[in-house]
């Protein structure tokens, strides 16, 4: 039998050439549950509103790789010890931060899964995987966990400044084409240090860090809360929940097993076992797609008609504000359309609903991002920044919306 060559390379459009460490790392990469993350988008549905977001989280998992080796290469260069142990942990960590994301992301969260985050599914996936490869993983485990005893090694991997955000923003800004949320990584990594066993930035790199959080509050507002997707997404997680609710009752749904397993099936985190775990692996956005296709020629309305929305891109209309949608307001458009169609209260929820959006883009009070200073003292970027709107992005900002069809405008 031929061996193949396990230390090849991969050619990115943001990096260039991604270099595959060792043997372990093209395994994992080998490994089913991580080429599924071919078949999961990294923005959802936001290629309605950016036709060229169709990257997938296997491109975001590689380039998340790719800045932590640098980052581990710019540590050891500032004397600081990480083992090659350490080394196999941070990037298998950082390479499976995301496996657990299920089809179009965030929305199934909501809908095929109850209270189960797609980081707790990453970390079934790991210790799945950890059995696999004889403890290989126990390491990146503790790491991705926050059970380190190098609080540094679980920042690097999961923080406000971490390499899942950095690759994210800059991918994202790339394939969507919106260029101001583009970030200079490479930049910030160097700029990293390591102090008490916390991750830090130079003082001479403060300036980045602002830029960084200024694309970020950007692109969270212009790109991964667009209104369009905002309504998408509803509009998805609305499909799921009367497709749940017809199989209830007893209707027939075209669909592929796994899909279906989770639509007649209530998960939560007590019953997330092993064949659940299988289930949810072959779980992609291709399940959720095929069966839009097909739920758009059913015989109930309210699912036909959700369906032929997205498909069709002919979505529901969306109101942003910067106050509370009035209930009077709401009622006008909810009663409109229920009269017209000779709905009820609930059959109308599917077409007429409001909700609110919240964004912060820094958290002080959650593993706050600090500034070494030229004389040595540790300052969070909020207070040492000149930039007036360092405290403004640490304010939550809620956005208020209201969605309804098109005749009810």
């Amino acid at each position: 039998m031929k061996t193949s060559n396990k230390l090849k390379i991969f050619n990115d459009p943001i990096y260039g050439f991604i270099r595959i460490p060792n043997t372990l790392i093209f395994d994992l990469i080998a490994d089913p549950y991580f080429q599924r993350l071919r078949r999961i988008s990294q923005m959802g549905l936001s290629y309605l509103v950016y036709p060229g977001a169709h990257h997938t989280r296997f491109h975001h998992a590689l380039g998340c790789m790719y800045l932590m080796q640098k980052s581990i290469q710019v540590l050891r260069f500032k004397g600081i010890e990480i083992t090659d142990e350490e080394e196999s942990g941070l990037l298998c960590a950082i390479l499976l931060h995301d496996i657990g994301h299920g089809p179009f992301s965030h929305a199934m969260e909501h809908s095929i899964v109850e209270g189960v985050s797609h980081e707790f599914i990453s970390l079934q996936f790991m210790k799945e995987l950890n059995e696999r490869f004889n403890g290989s993983l126990t390491v990146a485990i503790s790491i991705f966990s926050g059970k380190h005893p190098k609080k540094f090694l679980n920042q690097l991997v999961s923080s406000q400044l971490d390499m899942d955000r950095l690759d994210y923003l800059k991918r994202d800004s790339f394939y969507t084409g919106v260029a101001e949320g583009n970030t200079n990584a490479e930049r910030l990594i160097t700029m990293l240090n390591v102090v008490d066993s916390n991750l830090v930035v130079e003082e001479k790199g403060i300036y980045s860090v602002e830029k960084f959080l200024m694309a970020r509050r950007f692109m969270y507002w212009q790109v991964y809360l667009h209104k369009t997707g905002v309504v998408a997404e509803q509009l998805l997680i609305s499909i799921l929940k009367r497709a749940r609710f017809l199989i209830k009752e007893g209707m027939t749904l075209i669909s592929s097993r796994p899909l279906h397993y989770f639509l007649s099936h209530t998960i939560d985190k007590g019953n997330f076992d092993r064949s659940t775990l299988d289930l949810f692996a072959k779980l992609d956005d291709v399940d959720i797609l095929s069966a839009l296709k097909e739920w758009q020629y059913v015989d109930d309305f309210i699912l036909s008609e959700l369906c032929k929305m997205i498909i069709n891109r002919k979505l529901l209309h969306i109101k942003l504000k910067k106050e509370p949608v009035s209930e009077a307001k709401f009622r006008v458009k909810f009663e409109k359309i229920m009269k017209k169609n000779n709905f009820s209260n609930e059959e109308t929820s599917y077409f007429v609903f409001k909700g609110e959006l919240k964004n912060k883009a820094y958290d002080r009070e959650h593993q706050n991002i600090n500034i070494l200073r030229k004389n040595g003292k540790i300052t969070d970027v909020a207070k040492l920044s000149d930039h007036l709107n360092l405290n403004a992005l640490s304010k939550t900002v809620t956005k208020y919306y209201m969605c309804y069809p098109k005749e009810a405008v």
